[in-house]
């Protein structure tokens, strides 16, 4: 489903994706762990088309996204969905505003068919009569679902999710995990997942990556990975301060 080939992304002289290669299997969730800031969510803004690599290649159901123009890559993403990590919602913009956003913009659907779909996802993640509401008067854990419902709007074939778990509660968060899986089952999709959330990631993964000085440099199935005797994976799922990884 998702091919990628030495990827190169650097900022101010900051070197932070170094020849990533990765493969994405149709159907699966992968989870990319990493330490904060070490290119997780470039990765997946690559993904997305909406950041462009210095060198490498990106392509999604075998088609290079940097070779197509700006309007065809604009329908491309009709095929992705991404929860952000904020949620990412627009303050002005009403709950089934936020939803359907992307149809409302990129398609010719007339209103009343977005507004059914905008129902039928907000129904999805559990969040019945909320349409009229604004961003404001929600809790963290309802933004975070409203999110998934915008993701899931245009029925994505791809959903992408950066941090899903972060500024939740733990029960909040353990909802947002069953939610992940229960839609990565529900609507078929591939799922990639970029956390910090060692608790997240060993229950929505088929498998798990782990992403260090801008290259993967393992991967396994989440039992695979918990008994990995790479020092570099051991030291960041055990959270030691001792190891290879420094503490700048």
């Amino acid at each position: 489903m998702i091919q990628i080939q030495n990827l190169h992304k650097t900022f101010n002289g900051n070197h932070v994706l170094q020849g990533l290669n990765l493969e994405i299997q149709t159907g699966e969730a992968l989870v990319i762990i990493g330490r904060s800031g070490c290119g997780k969510s470039v990765l997946l803004k690559h993904i997305m088309g909406i950041m462009e690599p210095d060198e490498g290649k990106v392509s999604i159901d075998g088609v290079d996204i940097f070779s197509l123009t700006p309007r065809e890559l604009d329908q491309f993403r009709l095929k992705l969905g991404m929860l952000f990590q904020s949620a990412a919602l627009f303050d002005s913009l009403s709950v089934a505003e936020n939803v359907g956003f992307s149809l409302f913009e990129h398609t010719e659907l007339p209103p009343e068919v977005i507004l059914e779909k905008v129902t039928e996802k907000l129904r999805l993640v559990g969040l019945v009569g909320i349409e009229d509401l604004m961003p404001s008067s929600l809790s963290g854990g309802m933004k975070k679902r409203v999110g998934l419902a915008r993701a899931i709007c245009n029925d994505p074939k791809i959903i992408l999710y950066d941090e899903p778990t972060t500024g939740l509660d733990p029960i909040m968060a353990d909802g947002i995990n069953d939610l992940i899986v229960e839609m990565k089952h529900k609507l078929r999709t591939t799922t990639v997942t970029v956390t910090h959330d060692l608790k997240s990631a060993y229950k929505i993964a088929d498998r798990i990556a782990m992403l260090y000085e801008g290259k993967i440099i393992g991967m396994g199935t989440p039992q695979e990975i918990e008994n990995t005797s790479d020092p570099v994976i051991r030291q960041f799922i055990t959270g030691s301060a001792k190891g290879p990884i420094t503490s700048d």
